[in-house]
């Protein structure tokens, strides 16, 4: 279907937007740190604000998008956040950073949350896997050509006019989104578009509103609370490499401000192939016969060990393409998890809580992952090194796939809490 093409195409789009913006203040850690005069535990407190307001965007974004729909409260979330970004150009002050990254992550929250939804209402349950895959890779994507894209503006333009220019440009994606995508309540369907799209659906059409008992239902669930922990781990190692990478680079490798564009490039392109691989081998085993949870589960536990086995070595190592060779295999293993654990949210719930469902993994992760920035930036103030901030994201990543391992084992309406 046409709505189908247009829907990921246009979540593409808004993503790479999305994770451009998010990836502005990394780009410029190193020029803001001397400008504003900060540590670098400061600078990993700036980094951090957004994942705190990020996370505690998550649960009212979910329930507005199961209540409201997508096109309005993904719509309205673009435009606030661009203005956000916009007005971080034009501020002087700490404080004035801090409050605009928190209303950045606080407006961000809903849109992975509605793309999900958006898959969840327009594909088939054999054929989510991959259009799930095209909703999140435009964070690898887009931090893939953030370094290159984001440091030619800066270098030309300032860090200031870079924030500005990704503000305006997010606003004109809001304007399209909300003039072309239509909720699936809205369009009319023909019986053999209904029948294909509502094949397998369980406990309940898409067009019921969840229920409150629904809503706290979920958290009595032991798959829910095995999302939570073990997406900590995905989103601590996903926010280690977003935010500190380049740092990393220029610090560690003594790489300058222009060739670490670069080289920040190559793991976020191998973490771009890591989501769609993922996406694509969900959609191969389910044509084998293997079950919705099983095949999104144990995704996500290789990538997560893969990545873990990465990383600690890449803690030891003292030549930059051996580091950046490791860097790389695990950001493309834990991007590959990430894509599976999204795909996990629409085969572990019924179709009216598959927002909220998103939004409680999603918060519970970024609470967690909210602390890599700030423990990066205390560990590497006091120690002068990196050595022991890539360790505890190996060892994190280790802890959530014992989690996905041994709490996710059925879909929720299973347990028998849901219809």
């Amino acid at each position: 279907m046409r709505i189908q093409r247009l829907a990921v195409g246009f979540l593409l789009v808004a993503g790479i937007v999305n994770y451009l913006d998010r990836s502005a203040l990394s780009i410029a850690n190193v020029l803001i740190r001397e400008e504003l005069g900060l540590s670098t535990t400061q600078m990993g407190l700036l980094l951090s604000v957004f994942s705190i307001a990020y996370a505690i965007g998550q649960i009212p974004s979910g329930a507005l998008l199961d209540r409201l729909g997508v096109r309005v409260v993904l719509g309205v979330g673009m435009f606030l956040w661009s203005i956000a970004q916009t007005l971080s150009g034009f501020t002087h002050t700490v404080r004035g950073l801090l409050l605009c990254r928190f209303f950045l992550g606080v407006s961000e929250a809903p849109l992975v949350l509605g793309g999900v939804k958006v898959v969840n209402d327009w594909f088939n349950f054999r054929h989510r896997g991959l259009p799930t895959a095209l909703v999140v890779v435009s964070q690898a994507v887009s931090s893939t050509f953030a370094p290159m894209i984001l440091t030619a503006i800066m270098l030309a333009f300032g860090w200031r006019i870079m924030f500005a220019i990704m503000g305006v440009l997010g606003i004109m994606v809001a304007i399209g989104w909300l003039l072309i995508y239509r909720d699936r309540s809205a369009v009319e369907l023909t019986a053999s578009e209904q029948q294909y799209l509502d094949e397998n659906r369980t406990g309940g059409d898409v067009g019921m509103r969840p229920t409150r008992a629904d809503w706290i239902g979920l958290f009595r669930q032991r798959t829910t609370w095995g999302m939570v922990f073990g997406f900590m781990g995905i989103v601590y190692m996903v926010w280690l490499f977003m935010t500190w990478l380049p740092g990393y680079l220029e610090t560690t490798h003594h790489l300058s401000i222009a060739r670490t564009g670069g080289i920040a490039a190559i793991p976020f392109a191998c973490g771009a192939l890591g989501q769609l691989l993922g996406g694509a081998m969900i959609d191969a085993l389910i044509k084998r016969g293997v079950g919705p949870i099983d095949s999104r589960k144990w995704l996500i536990c290789a990538g997560l060990v893969v990545a873990a086995l990465l990383t600690a070595p890449a803690a030891f190592a003292t030549n930059l393409w051996v580091a950046v060779a490791l860097i790389s295999g695990a950001v493309g293993a834990i991007n590959l998890a990430g894509a599976c654990a999204w795909a996990l949210v629409n085969a572990a719930t019924p179709s009216r809580l598959v927002a909220s469902l998103g939004a409680i993994q999603n918060c519970g992760g970024f609470l967690g992952g909210s602390l890599a920035p700030w423990v990066t930036g205390w560990v590497v103030n006091r120690t002068g090194s990196f050595f022991w901030a890539l360790l505890v994201s190996s060892a994190a990543c280790v802890l959530s796939a014992l989690s996905y391992a041994c709490l996710v084992r059925k879909p929720i309406h299973e347990h028998g809490a849901l219809p």
